[in-house]
């Protein structure tokens, strides 16, 4: 590593590290969690609408067939075997709930485009490209205490809060060894950030020795299914007695081809995440909403590769300790051809930006004019979740 490669990594890493870690998190207060699952998930195969005739017509190749191994949500919707296990204890205990017909008014459906409007959090019109909705809540409940689990800050915490970002997913090797780190520690030696450097330096090198033996031991260092699971452990760890708002995102959704192969692995790493994340927060679960989406839903009908393409409408998850659940929720319709949206989509009838900001009132009792800060012209839906 050259001196000028070695001074931009240490410019970009450090600040990251520790800005946000000064506030200690007290126990008890309210967390929250976004998860966006990025390339457009297929809800219909996940969420199985089995009373609709239309569902098994349109997807002769790929529909999830009537099965015991489905778990039976309500009379309209049964959740995919590779998502019911895991899940059901979650949902025997009313810790999870489903929106479906969500989403936001872009019709674009473009991955880009539709992931950046929804991390803006703004009127699809006239967005503002400065700043995200999670950046803007951070600032409006003190700003500080997010934190973003990725390779790069995230749209969504664009902005003028100051949130560190840590991919843990990359951090199966030390990006600095110990010498590297004494040599950052000592350029910071005299400056008013020291400890924080420190901090952050010693936060990086665990978290990293941590990832490694875990990997190591179970997926013999190959990334696998697993990985989510691993990630989610260290997302609890730190949510749990660090930040109390978090950000993460999962690819791997836009299943154009073979699509059931890829939702059954890609399902099972969620699944096992999300009861990882509750087990690493322990009593802190009890506190803590975990909001799942993703840009847009997928084609009513499946395609000629076994296959869906980009939709509209789509599920949304919730979770936590902190939620009534147990329940499909929100706005609703019969699954039916007649219903689509452009004749192709489920349509949205649950603006995502009404659903979340009806949510974050809750958790935060926020004022309408702190609402309003966060989300813009959007008025709270309350679905009766927290």
């Amino acid at each position: 590593m050259n001196r000028r490669h070695f001074l931009q990594t240490a410019s970009l890493v450090v600040p990251a590290l520790w800005a946000g870690r000064l506030y200690a998190l007290p126990p008890g207060g309210p967390r929250l969690l976004v998860v966006f699952l990025r390339g457009g998930y297929d809800c219909l195969n996940v969420f199985v609408p089995q009373s609709s005739a239309d569902y098994y017509e349109a997807r002769p190749s790929i529909a999830i067939a009537r099965s015991p191994d489905l778990l039976q949500l309500d009379s309209e919707w049964a959740l995919n075997p590779a998502l019911a296990k895991p899940l059901k204890p979650m949902w025997d205990a009313r810790q999870i709930a489903f929106v479906p017909f969500a989403g936001t008014d872009d019709l674009s459906r473009s991955h880009f485009e539709t992931q950046d409007s929804i991390e803006l959090g703004q009127p699809v019109e006239h967005p503002d490209l400065r700043t995200g909705f999670l950046a803007r809540l951070t600032t409006v409940l003190g700003g500080h205490g997010s934190i973003a689990f990725t390779d790069s800050l995230p749209v969504s915490y664009r902005g003028d809060a100051d949130v560190p970002n840590i991919s843990l997913k990359s951090l199966a090797k030390p990006p600095f060894d110990e010498r590297q780190s004494q040599i950052l520690s000592d350029m910071y030696a005299h400056h008013a950030l020291k400890a924080q450097v420190r901090e952050g330096l010693d936060l990086r090198q665990q978290v990293s020795r941590e990832m490694a033996d875990e990997m190591q031991q179970a997926n013999r260092d190959a990334i696998s299914a697993k990985g989510f699971e691993l990630e989610a452990q260290r997302i609890g760890r730190l949510l749990r007695t660090d930040y109390s708002i978090g950000f993460v995102d999962i690819g791997g959704w836009d299943t154009h081809v073979n699509e059931n192969q890829v939702l059954a692995a890609n399902l099972d790493s969620v699944g096992s995440g999300l009861q990882s994340l509750a087990r690493e927060l322990g009593p802190e679960w009890a506190n803590t909403v975990v909001i799942v989406v993703s840009e847009f839903g997928r084609t009513f009908k499946e395609n000629g590769s076994k296959g869906t393409d980009h939709g509209h409408g789509t599920m949304y998850w919730v979770a936590g300790g902190a939620i009534s659940g147990g329940k499909v929720t929100g706005r609703q319709q019969a699954v039916t051809r007649a219903g689509l949206f452009e004749n192709r989509d489920l349509p949205v009838l649950n603006n995502y930006r009404a659903l979340l900001g009806g949510v974050m009132q809750r958790m935060w009792g926020l004022s309408s004019t702190q609402l309003e800060l966060v989300f813009p012209a959007a008025l709270p839906q309350d679905v009766g979740l927290v």
